[in-house]
């Protein structure tokens, strides 16, 4: 089991920011589809998570192909690029993604007792008008430069494994 926490100042600045950050993860996600199928079928779990203060990754599985797995994520992080297909039906997903989450009321309600008791945070309705007045590719792509730029790293490793 490895988990490691890539933790950046920069996400929680705007909502913007947190919007270019959860279209970066879903593009991230999408492009390794792919190329980890083959760790999905060796029975090699991965998952990407779009964390409050940064990209959380967690990997399981056998140990002696797991740093394979692992490396191939980071190579798709440190060499992020992307499509503008990719780009405007990542940002589609997650108009209704945001939508669906206003709809529903304990979930709304939930952001807003967040919201009120978390000094800065942003609310699901401040991200949701942010993606609807629009991103540009090159915002996204100056952002994740200055992620990759920002990061400081948390990492937890378990079982098999030698120093």
């Amino acid at each position: 089991y490895v988990r490691f926490h890539l933790i950046s100042p920069l996400i929680q600045q705007s909502a913007e920011n947190i919007v270019l950050f959860d279209t970066f993860v879903n593009i991230l996600s999408h492009n390794l589809g792919e190329p980890a199928y083959e760790a999905d079928v060796a029975q090699l779990e991965y998952k990407l998570v779009a964390g409050e203060y940064g990209l959380i990754i967690r990997v399981k599985g056998f140990n002696h192909k797991l740093p394979l797995l692992f490396q191939l994520i980071i190579d798709y992080l440190s060499d992020f690029s992307f499509t503008p297909a990719v780009f405007e039906m990542i940002t589609e997903q997650l108009k209704k993604t945001y939508y669906n989450i206003l709809i529903k009321p304990e979930t709304l309600a939930k952001d807003v007792r967040l919201l009120i008791l978390e000094h800065g945070r942003w609310s699901m309705i401040d991200k949701y008008q942010t993606l609807m007045k629009g991103l540009s590719i090159e915002a996204l792509s100056a952002f994740v430069s200055a992620f990759k730029s920002q990061l400081f790293v948390e990492g937890l490793v378990q079982g098999n494994f030698t120093s």
